[in-house]
């Protein structure tokens, strides 16, 4: 999953592309790069992070998701809290949405499943703005496990397919240093969901307290955690730098199954049914 922050205050400068040219271009290049899913978000969820106005979010979004859905096949992912934003994606031809609330927004599940799309949930403590606050947890994986099974409840008694979601523990989403690294070395207790798992350590913060650095500095601590997580079972990867994530992937992958089957297949083929809508 490759990443698109259509927004201007998104921790990585090198992800942000405010133009919608800029952006679409951008996304291109991550689909040349070999990205299975272009993730198009207009809001900022960096720690600190204020809330974005829904018109605002849709602005920056939907003409990106609109101009690339006739370009290529590759899945679209709209990076969205909101139900409103989501349901213009969703009709714009988006194919997932990626839900860092878990359904914080109550329309949320019903919107999804009108649109027969896939949705990624994720465990967030707190909100942006708020969740790097002293996060603390008695057993974070137990915790994080707990959370996103109510989330999977709430979304399946909506109606939205089981095959259709995916989890994601949140990494760097209200949790310390040794919350992320517990999660990741624990991500087989996610699995405990039969749900695919879909992680994103590109470029955090966390990765800055292991090693120095500024998140410009951070390719190869990311494709450490990358490799990791692959290993310790991340069907999906949320990227900013997928030409080189790939290489990563696909070694972690061969060592994981031990063989190599040349060109990595894309992830989401086995494990998250979606609407045929795209050309």
């Amino acid at each position: 999953m490759g990443v698109v922050n259509v927004t201007p205050d998104s921790f990585y400068a090198g992800s942000r592309r405010l133009d919608p040219d800029r952006a679409l271009a951008f996304a291109l290049e991550l689909v040349e790069a070999g990205a299975d899913i272009v993730d198009i978000g207009g809001e900022s969820t960096r720690p600190g992070a204020s809330p974005t106005d829904v018109e605002e979010e849709i602005r920056r979004v939907v003409p990106v998701v609109a101009r690339l859905r006739p370009l290529s096949r590759v899945l679209i992912s709209v990076d969205t809290r909101k139900a409103a934003v989501a349901e213009r994606a969703l009709d714009a031809g988006a194919d997932i949405v990626n839900d860092i609330s878990a359904l914080g927004d109550s329309r949320m599940a019903d919107v999804v499943a009108r649109a027969k799309a896939g949705l990624v949930l994720m465990h967030m403590k707190g909100t942006p703005s708020t969740m790097q606050a002293s996060p603390s947890y008695r057993d974070v994986v137990a915790e994080v496990r707990e959370y996103l099974g109510r989330a999977i409840e709430k979304a399946e008694s909506s109606g939205v397919a089981s095959d259709s979601i995916l989890v994601d523990p949140g990494i760097g989403f209200g949790k310390t240093l040794e919350h992320n690294l517990t999660l990741l070395r624990n991500l087989a207790a996610l699995s405990q969901l039969s749900k695919p798992i879909l992680v994103g350590t590109s470029r955090k913060s966390f990765l800055g307290r292991i090693l120095p650095g500024t998140a410009e500095e951070r390719i190869l601590a990311t494709a450490a955690s990358v490799a990791c997580a692959v290993i310790l079972g991340a069907s999906v990867v949320r990227v900013h730098d997928v030409r080189e994530m790939r290489q990563v992937v696909a070694v972690a992958d061969a060592i994981k199954n031990q063989g190599i089957e040349g060109r990595p297949k894309g992830p989401v083929g086995g494990v998250l049914s979606v609407s045929e809508g795209a050309p």
